[in-house]
């Protein structure tokens, strides 16, 4: 399988993205592929999950700027085949620094092309900020596919409708044609409340087929988790978040992997 490059995002923050970024990349690794997560996000939650330093100069904000290569960024971590890119507060300055530079959209895209092309990953998932600025599309025009968390809360369907108007934009633009959303996963799930419920069966009847079977329950094993720089399968293996993202990883697997090599799902997007 060719290096598949995915970006995870929602442009909403306290949605468990980065929970999701981490604990999906320590479950593909733990599946026997090889992972390279790259913390996209200036705040570098990410980054402390997996118990990585935020060193100076060790992000991608060097690279981005033409000041060395992405790929000498690399770390590895603790969890077999998972390696990672960590964040720092420097890249909070991509975002006044990357406007000024030709090409300023496809900075990440001309950076990763080495990463993707030298065949040592499986997959590349990108951990993006919680917005919608010049980072995050950065990592859509590099990326193949979209996974977009979304927690079971009212606003849920309002906070995805920006997210998929910005993809049918760059898919009709012409400036990423080959970036389709892979699914949306269900976050914080509390199945003894009416609103969690009600806000899945709301999303599936208007998204469809785009919303992942696996619903991520809201717990507190996964929430304390991070604070011990731990996948959640590596600090209570046996939890009801840890059984979540393994199915969720095993979903999204299948999802990717079908009889011709790769699932390539419809272009089209329900209307936001």
């Amino acid at each position: 399988m060719s290096t598949t490059v995915l970006a995870i995002a929602n442009q909403k923050g306290g949605v468990g993205k980065t929970t999701t970024a981490v604990n999906l990349a320590a479950c593909l690794a733990a599946l026997g592929k090889r992972i390279l997560l790259i913390d996209l996000d200036p705040q570098a939650n990410a980054t402390s999950g997996l118990g990585l330093e935020k060193k100076p100069g060790g992000s991608a904000y060097g690279p981005l700027l033409g000041e060395g290569r992405l790929e000498d960024r690399i770390q590895p971590t603790a969890f077999g085949d998972l390696k990672a890119i960590p964040s720092e507060v420097d890249l909070c300055g991509a975002e006044i620094e990357l406007p000024r530079m030709p090409d300023h959209l496809q900075r990440f895209k001309i950076c990763l092309e080495p990463i993707s092309r030298n065949g040592d990953h499986d997959f590349v998932m990108v951990d993006c900020p919680p917005s919608l600025g010049i980072l995050t599309l950065n990592a859509f025009l590099a990326s193949r596919w979209l996974l977009v968390p979304l927690q079971c809360e009212y606003y849920a369907l309002e906070g995805i409708s920006m997210i998929t108007r910005v993809l049918t934009q760059l898919q009709q633009s012409g400036a990423a044609p080959g970036l389709e959303l892979l699914g949306i996963v269900m976050t914080m799930f509390d199945g003894r409340t009416k609103l969690s419920q009600q806000v899945v069966a709301e999303v599936r009847q208007h998204f469809g087929a785009r919303v992942l079977d696996t619903v991520i329950p809201r717990t507190t094993r996964l929430a304390e988790a991070p604070s011990f720089g731990k996948p959640i399968i590596h600090y209570d293996p046996y939890s009801a978040g840890a059984s979540a993202y393994e199915v969720l990883a095993q979903e999204l697997l299948a999802r990717l992997i079908g009889p011709s090599g790769e699932h390539v799902p419809d272009h089209t997007l329900p209307s936001p």
